[in-house]
């Protein structure tokens, strides 16, 4: 075992009945992940209820290391960063897998990697690495479980249960928000009319399809950027130094979580949740702001608290809709801290008007896009990231090896050329008319309440009990995206995509008859 990576323990959590080779699988992707192998790992951990199970007698065996078991109490008793109620109410423990590494790797261990997930188990990755206030590594930081670095203060302590402000939300999050919870699980396996999904519909357009197409002739070369790098530099005028390309906005969180130092991550919600998610694996403690109905979730710059080194904010946001002036985040902007712009729906925004990307002149700022929802590319993953050279070299040595395949570096080069920048702009136009006429449909409903100052190519709406509306308009064949996954939301949001008149006309009826079968008058 190597001396950077004693002590890494792996934390299993299973039904009854799971496989050996199931449970080895999922461990070796979480490894992977981690960029480690068999050979790292010291033990593997579980319930001690469990301990028996030949599944994990088997790959302990396999992997050559001890399997530790540990009581329900013990388990219990160790704070984890992402709960769940169903392993709660079978163990008593919210997380098995992520309780069980941290409690094998010792004191001062923290997570590597987040648990994960396969048909029967759940996996977690721990390392007995104590933090170091004032360490400088550039590796990934780990945080003792339960502890973290809070707003308005230097040095690491257990978080207190109440929030300081009502907009700042700064308490160890072990709530029931599930920021792994995307709106693709909602149509995934089922034939809906897909209102849960912020892609394009109908794309990507044939002289994509074609251009992609032709680039499957060149797969047995490696994946070549550069030219792909220089059109995106010259789209936001900009050298090519201050762009990295990704395999979707996605990726780039993770990069930014691992490689740029952060010592009081905070991140503004609702809004987008793999940010959050991306850091918490990395082992940061984040803070959060809130914004609120009451403001119409527009951003209030002073309750991003000012010891903040990294602040993460969506525009417009994700699922909210709202459209942030440029210079309001812009504002945000401090000596030593990272500003983090998601703009991967600016380009469905007529003009893109309060964009930051190409700006030069913002210290500290980062903006990431994605190529995925305008063109209909989620399963090609391609975006990128605009900042300083020097942060973009910090991301790039955090990646792999051609990161980007061919086929994506061909589809980011023709998303960015003239034609298609004026076929992407015609559709955000479109796209204004047709959510104008959502939101018309929406006010004729007294029991729905939307975000009025829409801007993105998606809607976010109040229904009393939407949780139960979703379900019903499900069996009319409509797949919205529930709320209550986003921080600052509940069960009674939902989240509409924008879609054709004909659809919303359709999808309008469908609510009418859900909300009179909830019984609502």
């Amino acid at each position: 075992m190597s001396g950077t990576t004693a002590g890494v323990t792996v934390g299993v959590g299973a039904r009854r009945g799971v496989s050996a080779d199931e449970v080895l699988a999922l461990v070796t992707e979480v490894l992977r992940e981690a960029g480690l192998t068999g050979s790292d790992v010291a033990a593997l951990a579980t319930l001690e209820a469990r301990a028996a199970e030949p599944g994990f007698l088997g790959a302990a065996e396999r992997l050559g290391v001890p399997l530790r078991a540990f009581g329900a109490e013990a388990l219990a008793a160790v704070p984890v960063p992402h709960p769940s109620r169903a392993p709660l109410t079978a163990t008593g423990t919210a997380s098995v897998a992520e309780a069980a590494a941290l409690l094998a790797a010792g004191p001062g261990a923290g997570l590597l990697v987040a648990k994960r997930k396969s048909a029967r188990a759940t996996c977690a990755l721990a390392r007995s690495v104590p933090f170091r206030p004032n360490e400088e590594s550039a590796a990934v930081r780990l945080l003792p479980p339960g502890q973290g670095y809070i707003a308005g203060q230097t040095e690491p302590r257990t978080p207190p249960t109440h929030h300081p402000t009502a907009a700042m939300d700064t308490h160890a999050h072990s709530d029931v928000h599930d920021l792994r919870h995307h709106g693709d699980a909602e149509v995934r396996d089922e034939k809906l009319i897909d209102l849960a999904v912020n892609v394009r519909t109908n794309t990507p357009p044939d002289w994509l399809r074609e251009r992609i197409a032709d680039s499957l002739t060149s797969l047995a070369a490696y994946p070549d950027g550069r030219a792909a790098r220089a059109a995106v530099a010259e789209r936001h005028d900009l050298p090519a130094g201050r762009v990295l390309l990704t395999a979707g906005a996605a990726e780039a969180f993770v990069l930014l979580a691992r490689a740029l130092p952060a010592r009081r991550p905070v991140v503004v919600h609702p809004q987008f949740t793999e940010p959050e998610a991306a850091l918490r694996d990395a082992g940061h403690e984040v803070g959060r702001v809130l914004l609120r109905e009451e403001d119409g979730f527009r951003l209030d710059p002073s309750a991003v608290p000012e010891d903040a080194d990294m602040v993460v904010i969506g525009n417009p946001t994700n699922p909210t809709s709202v459209l942030h002036p440029a210079e309001t985040i812009a504002s945000l902007a401090r000596p030593g801290r990272t500003l983090v712009v998601d703009e991967a729906f600016m380009d469905a925004v007529p003009g893109e008007r309060e964009a930051l990307a190409g700006r030069t002149d913002v210290p500290g700022l980062v903006v990431l896009r994605s190529l995925t929802k305008t063109w209909g590319l989620a399963g090609l993953r391609i975006g990128y990231v605009l900042a300083h050279p020097e942060t973009i070299a910090a991301l790039q040595r955090a990646q792999p090896l051609w990161p980007v395949s061919t086929p994506a570096l061909v589809a980011a080069e023709a998303c960015v050329s003239r034609a298609a920048l004026a076929e992407a702009e015609h559709a955000a136009h479109r796209t204004s008319v047709e959510r104008a006429h959502l939101l018309a449909g929406l006010a004729e409903f007294d029991e729905v309440r939307a975000v009025a100052a829409a801007e993105g190519p998606f809607v976010l709406v109040r229904i009393d009990g939407a949780d139960a509306v979703r379900e019903r308009l499900r069996a009319l064949g409509f797949a919205a995206r529930r709320g209550d996954t986003f921080p600052g939301l509940d069960r009674n949001w939902l989240r509409l995509a924008v879609r054709d008149r004909i659809t919303t006309n359709r999808f309008l009826q469908a609510l009418d008859q859900a909300l009179l079968m909830a019984g609502t008058p």
